[in-house]
Parts: C-alpha cells; sequence; structure tokens
C-alpha cells in the first residue's frame, strides 16, 4: 500500500509539470512548409514521408503570396519543356501586320430608286454582278401619273403657242410642267423629243446615272414600285476599301501618312499598296478595338469585295519591355504571363500589353526589366494552377492596380 501510494504521488507531480509552461514562453510559428517533389499538392507543416511516393519531403519557404504560387520538381519542369528568361527593354519593330476584309467603297456607290410609283414593265439588266454605264437604259416604267404630266406639258406648249398674247405667262406654266418631268426622272433630251414629236408613250424609260457593277437587284419586271423604292444598286470597284480593326493601344503608334502594304491569300506572289483614309473615332467599350480603312486602287479589277486581305502598316519603333507571344496568355479578363520567384517556383501575373511586332508583344505595364520570365510552357502552369485550385489563375486580378 505505501509503494502504490509514492508511484501515484509521483505520477501526479510529473502531469502537473508538463502541463506547467513559463508565461513568457513564445508561440512557435514556422515560416516553412514540406512538400513532395513528385506531388506538389501534398503541403505538411514537419518533415516526414509523402504519403503518396514515400519519398522525404522537402522545405519549401511560405513566403508573402504562396498560395498562390505554383511549385514544381525538376522532372516536372522537364517534362513540360518549361523555360524562362529574363526581362530586358529592346527595339520592337516599326511594322504590324493585321487582317483585314475587303469591302464596297461606299463612296463610290449608288443606289437607282423609282422617282415616280409605277409598274416596272421591262428590265434591261437582270443579273447582279452585271456592268451597267453612265446612261445605259435600266428600266422601263408604266406609269398613270407621269404619262398625265407629260399631257399637261403638251398641253402648256400648246397654249403658249396658240394664246400667247402677253396678258396670261404660258412661259411660266411651261416650266412648271418642265419642271415636274425632271423631277420625276426623265432627261432633258427626252423631254425635247417629247416637244418635238408632240406623242406619248405609255412607259418611260430611265436610265443609269452612274457607271458601276449591280450589287443588289431589288425590282422584277411586273414589280410594282412606290415611289422612291430601290430598284438596284451600282457599286464603281476601281477603288475598294480594306477594312481592318486595330487595338486601341496601337493607335497611338501607327503612321495615318504611311503607305499600307496589302497582300492577298487568294492572289499570292502580289502586293498592292494603299493608304490610310479613316480611323473610326468611336471605340467599342467591350473589344477595345478600333476600325481602320484604307482606300485600295483596283485598276486592273482583280479585287473583289469580300476577299481577305493582310495588312502591314508601318508604326512608330519603341525601346519597350518585350514578350514572345507565347508566353502571354489572353483571355476576356485581361493578359496574363508568369514570373518565375524561386527556384521551380512560379506565380502569375497580369499585364497590359502593347504593340505587337512578328511574334513578339510589347509589355506596358505588370513587369519590369530583370523579372524572370515564363517564355515556354505558360499553358501548361496555367493549367496546373486550375487543377489545384479550382480557378482560373487571372481570378481576383485588377489590371487597374497593375
Amino acid at each position: 500500500m505505501r509503494y502504490f501510494l509514492i508511484i501515484t504521488a509521483t505520477l501526479l507531480l510529473w502531469a502537473c509539470k508538463a502541463r506547467t509552461k513559463p508565461k513568457d514562453a513564445p508561440a512557435m510559428k514556422s515560416d516553412t512548409y514540406y512538400t513532395c517533389s513528385m506531388h506538389p499538392q501534398v503541403m505538411q507543416d514537419a518533415p516526414g514521408k509523402c504519403p503518396i511516393c514515400g519519398m522525404e519531403l522537402i522545405p519549401v519557404s511560405k513566403g508573402k503570396g504562396a498560395e498562390e504560387n505554383i511549385v514544381l520538381s525538376d522532372q516536372q519542369v522537364q517534362l513540360g519543356n518549361i523555360q524562362a528568361d529574363t526581362l530586358a527593354a529592346v527595339s520592337i519593330g516599326n511594322r504590324v501586320t493585321l487582317t483585314a476584309t475587303l469591302n464596297v467603297d461606299e463612296t463610290r456607290s449608288a443606289s437607282v430608286n423609282a422617282r415616280i410609283a409605277g409598274r416596272i414593265e421591262k428590265l434591261y439588266f437582270k443579273s447582279v454582278g452585271d456592268y451597267v454605264h453612265k446612261g445605259d437604259k435600266l428600266y422601263d416604267l408604266y406609269s398613270e401619273e407621269l404619262n398625265n404630266a407629260k399631257q399637261e406639258y403638251l398641253l402648256a406648249l400648246e397654249r403658249q403657242r396658240m394664246l400667247d398674247n402677253g396678258v396670261i405667262d404660258f412661259k411660266q406654266l411651261v416650266e412648271a410642267a418642265r419642271s415636274k418631268l425632271q423631277l420625276w426622272g426623265m432627261t432633258e433630251t427626252q423631254i425635247e423629243e417629247l416637244a418635238r414629236t408632240k406623242t406619248t408613250s405609255a412607259v418611260t424609260t430611265f436610265y443609269s446615272p452612274a457607271a458601276g457593277v449591280i450589287m443588289s437587284l431589288e425590282g422584277h419586271e411586273g414589280d410594282y414600285l412606290a415611289q422612291g423604292a430601290a430598284v438596284l444598286r451600282l457599286s464603281d470597284l476601281s477603288a475598294l476599301w480594306v477594312e481592318t480593326q486595330v487595338y486601341t493601344s496601337q493607335l497611338s503608334t501607327l503612321d495615318r501618312d504611311a503607305v499600307a502594304m496589302i497582300r492577298l491569300p487568294d492572289l499570292p506572289g502580289r502586293e498592292w499598296k494603299g493608304k490610310v483614309e479613316f480611323v473610326n473615332p468611336e471605340i467599342n467599350p467591350d473589344t477595345r478595338i478600333n476600325l481602320v480603312r484604307i482606300q485600295l486602287p483596283n485598276a486592273g479589277g482583280l479585287l473583289r469585295p469580300g476577299m481577305a486581305a493582310y495588312v502591314t502598316l508601318v508604326s512608330r519603333a519603341s525601346h519597350s519591355l518585350t514578350l514572345p507571344q507565347e508566353a502571354v496568355i489572353r483571355g476576356g479578363s485581361g493578359n496574363v504571363v508568369w514570373v518565375q520567384v524561386e527556384h521551380n517556383t512560379y506565380r502569375s501575373v497580369m499585364v497590359e500589353t502593347g504593340l505587337e511586332d512578328g511574334d513578339r508583344v510589347e509589355i506596358k505595364s505588370g513587369l519590369k526589366a530583370g523579372d524572370v520570365v515564363v517564355t515556354s510552357g505558360a499553358y501548361l502552369l496555367s493549367s496546373e494552377y486550375m487543377f489545384r485550385h479550382g480557378a482560373d489563375p487571372m481570378a481576383g486580378m485588377d489590371m487597374k492596380k497593375m
């Protein structure tokens, strides 16, 4: 019994000492976690072995924003062909190539509309794509209202001849009737022929006011046209518009007086020269792109609206930070690159891009000279980030704070 009491007292004394800590003992806080080089998703507070493959865990410094970093093993870096390079300022070229489309020059287009209501009795051109010369017959129109106006003109001429005695000014009546015929589309030659022959036809022929290719045919034989209705549309294809879209960040570097070189995939081996005629003053707030229009002569008639084209515009050269195109991951919320912060440790950074030249893109903000940036394998890092964190690396980033 005495031995039992001694043992019990000893155990109680040891337990009390184990629970007692100095009041000024500092709380332990580690700046290092342990992970597996083959399985970076394993993170522990103490050294040990990987529960997946059994390898010894390696220490990694947490640091600021460590939860946003991706740590890879040497084998993963090698298999993913992840390469990085130190960012430095270089001279980016003064040429930028854009995709474009050939369109009709609207300043060289004409819409032929009915000047007066009536029925189309005959069309002289019936196919889209036909070429029309200025003054060619376009259509014959039957119009009771126009026929009545012809009779009024002949009657005014007859009264002027028979009753012109100075009391009534028949000349003014004749001019009014003549102006009505001109307003409704009759030419001077037709009016003079009407006055000479003093006979009217049931139909009136209308002539083309301009030369060009028929781009659309709205009226057909037998159709009744209201006043102002479209009959056909003509376009002079001796010059075309080359329309392309440019990012707003590129506008300040474009020289609008420079010559634009145009190449067409459908006509390889040839090159045309054009000039920038128009830059849309309104910017699309959603896409941040702007329309640039180039005037392109088409003397040979080889070019057709709708053809695809490549436009090379000359811009001012600049000394800037640049990266390969594949280093920049473009998305709807912005552009992202991956920066190497430590050995095999990478972090995503949002950047603002600028001028593009060949396979290089200008970095206007988000990085600085000396940063080590991933130039190959950036998409693999983004995929790995999404696999581990279940979110896009651009999520939560704000370009305004860059």
